[in-house]
């Protein structure tokens, strides 16, 4: 009865809905299962992922000029004689740091994806570069809403990069100090965790779009000091940074992301989102229809292949109930949706320290 209900309500109808976008990438055959709940499946396609995409323009034009511009470095192929092997996973390559790694986080219904990429990003490399003597999450609130940048409006993923380098960042974790990480740190996100589509499953976050996430309509302030609750030695604002030495970097192409990852850690990257993705539920993602929504940040932390075909494994950050307990997979080797064709991070080697 439910589903017959939705039927008629979808074929009455004018715009696309989201139900019309499932039923075509499943019937397509895609290497990726798509999914959409009851309460969703009448509303237009990408409406509930649009707040969130928060890459501006054209993230790869936007870095190629600053390349152009002498203030980036670009690798666009890994050393000679390099072979990457079939799968590589950073989580598990690195155990001393699999916290740091595996702490999936929450942008809630804000475009700040760019920020979020960035810090988690950071925090893993300065773990695997300390050998987890920096065994911390970086704040993904301090990186999005200091500055002028425009928050939860979006940025770019070379700001969180420059501006770690320059002015170094302090530690926060998760909205309730959810994660593997816990709580305690400087600067927490302060926006609520939520549903991002798809599946409930177990997630117990209220949907976007309702009272309990609404739109962000504002960014907050810049913190200035840390929480009420944080704990010595991250309890002082000025005296709880973190920095790295040498110029931020684009990796272009797999055996230069791949070599990146495997020489210092996960990468952020952006790739231009697609309707059908915000129904994700698992596999490995192909483009197969539906609007072109905008430019999505991302973390890049391993690849692999199954049944033939190579993917990425990609952290999102649309807390770990979303996706592949908060991952996804995407076809590696086809540039698909641009997502090998800028990625940002520190430089190969790069010496990471507290700032004195």
């Amino acid at each position: 009865m439910i589903s017959l209900f939705v039927s008629l309500f979808v074929a009455q109808a004018a715009a696309v809905t989201r139900l019309d976008v499932v039923d075509a990438t499943n019937k397509a055959g895609a290497t990726w299962k798509a999914y959409v709940s009851v309460n969703d499946a009448v509303q237009e396609e990408g409406s509930s992922i649009i707040h969130k995409l928060g890459v501006k323009g054209d993230h790869i034009k936007h870095i190629q000029a600053l390349v152009d511009a002498g203030e980036i470095d670009a690798v666009d192929a890994a050393a000679p004689g390099f072979k990457a092997p079939d799968s590589f996973d950073s989580e598990t390559n690195w155990p001393q740091c699999a916290k740091v790694i595996g702490d999936i986080r929450d942008q809630s219904n804000c475009g700040c994806c760019w920020a979020f990429g960035g810090a988690s990003a950071a925090s893993d490399r300065a773990c695997i570069a300390t050998n987890a003597s920096i065994a911390v999450p970086f704040s993904a609130e301090e990186v999005c809403f200091r500055g002028n940048y425009p928050g939860c409006d979006g940025g770019q993923i070379t700001i969180p990069w420059a501006d770690i380098a320059r002015d170094g960042v302090v530690t926060g974790g998760n909205q309730g100090d959810t994660g593997p990480l816990g709580g305690g740190w400087c600067s927490k996100f302060s926006l609520p965790h939520c549903h991002h589509h798809g599946p409930q499953g177990n997630d117990p976050y209220p949907d976007e779009n309702s009272p309990g996430c609404p739109a962000t309509k504002q960014s907050p302030p810049a913190p200035k000091a840390c929480d009420s609750d944080a704990k010595a030695p991250h309890n002082v604002f000025a005296s709880d940074k973190y920095t790295f030495e040498g110029r931020v970097t684009t990796y272009r192409g797999v055996s230069a992301i791949q070599e990146a990852i495997m020489n210092d850690g996960p990468v952020e990257t952006a790739f231009t989102v697609y309707s059908d993705f915000e129904n994700y539920a698992g596999g490995i993602y192909k483009h197969t229809g539906g609007s072109m929504l905008g430019g999505h940040a991302v973390r890049i932390v391993g690849w692999g292949t199954e049944n033939g075909q190579a993917y990425w494994k990609v952290a999102n950050s649309w807390n770990p109930f979303w996706g592949e307990k908060g991952y996804f997979r995407i076809a590696l080797g086809s540039d698909e949706c641009g997502i090998e064709s800028g990625t940002t991070a520190s430089p190969k080697g790069a010496k990471w320290s507290k700032m004195s």
